[in-house]
């Protein structure tokens, strides 16, 4: 069957993102009184995603993370359903349109600007949520901003599109991973490198970087200068000379975090 009237008989369609680089089209859908989000694919690479996704949500949960509710195959290709959730991406670029992080009333630059407790417990979100991705044994893959949902109603950050992540460790067999340049790790660029759990933590210590500054230029560091040293070791060039795990950078950070 085909998706257009798969999505007719499961409700209706009440928005619609198109403009996506990522080889995905996907809707707002009403059904049975609530609202649902609904992924499909459109190129070979996004049915590729979606079968990670789903690969990914049979053995991650964690209250962080968007859970999958269902998944299914029509004509056109996989279908995930998750359910609708409240808040704003952080940073969402699409085809037509790029740049926004820094500009005044932009969700990342209200992030930015909320009181420091808020962004500590948003950032401790994101770290129990990947505590969860390593016990299962995945590493991060295109974690970014545009992954980050925060709502300023109830000051919650929710993960979602964790579509990339993979198990590890594994050996890159391309030219790079898909990702954006602010958050990969050196390795992340460089065909037969090991990805693993450093990895994973060196993109950590990047989010702490980003979302703890008030600017995109990495010069208003809100932090103190034992959460910058943190930083500095989960982002270090060479792999061996970060935290060895995610609970290691976890526990470093919560032991000098405020909240």
């Amino acid at each position: 069957m085909a998706l257009g009237t798969v999505l007719g008989r499961l409700g209706t369609v009440f928005r619609t993102f198109d403009d996506q680089d990522s080889g995905c089209v996907s809707y707002g859908l009403r059904a049975d009184g609530r609202r649902w989000f609904v992924k499909t694919a459109v190129t070979p690479r996004g049915r590729a995603s979606l079968e990670r996704a789903v690969a990914f949500h049979r053995q991650v949960s964690h209250a962080a993370v968007v859970p999958l509710t269902r998944s299914f195959t029509t004509d056109d290709g996989p279908v995930l359903v998750y359910p609708w959730t409240s808040g704003e991406v952080l940073y969402h670029p699409t085809r037509s349109r790029h740049g926004g992080r820094a500009v005044p009333g932009s969700p990342m630059a209200r992030f930015r600007a909320l009181p420091l407790p808020r962004v500590h417990a948003a950032l401790d979100s994101i770290l129990g949520a990947h505590l969860a991705v390593e016990a299962a044994g995945f590493v991060a893959v295109d974690l970014y901003d545009g992954c980050m949902l925060y709502d300023f109603d109830a000051h919650r950050m929710t993960l979602c599109d964790l579509d990339e992540y993979r198990k590890g460790p594994f050996v890159l067999d391309t030219d790079r991973l898909p990702g954006s340049k602010r958050y990969m790790a050196p390795e992340e660029f460089v065909r037969g490198s090991l990805i693993d759990v450093r990895t994973t933590v060196f993109c950590l210590g990047r989010a702490l970087r980003l979302l703890l500054d008030a600017g995109d230029e990495e010069e208003r560091w809100r932090g103190t200068a034992g959460q910058l040293e943190i930083v500095r070791t989960a982002t270090a060039v060479d792999p061996e000379r970060r935290f060895s795990s995610v609970r290691s950078l976890v526990g470093a950070w919560r032991a000098v975090a405020v909240f």
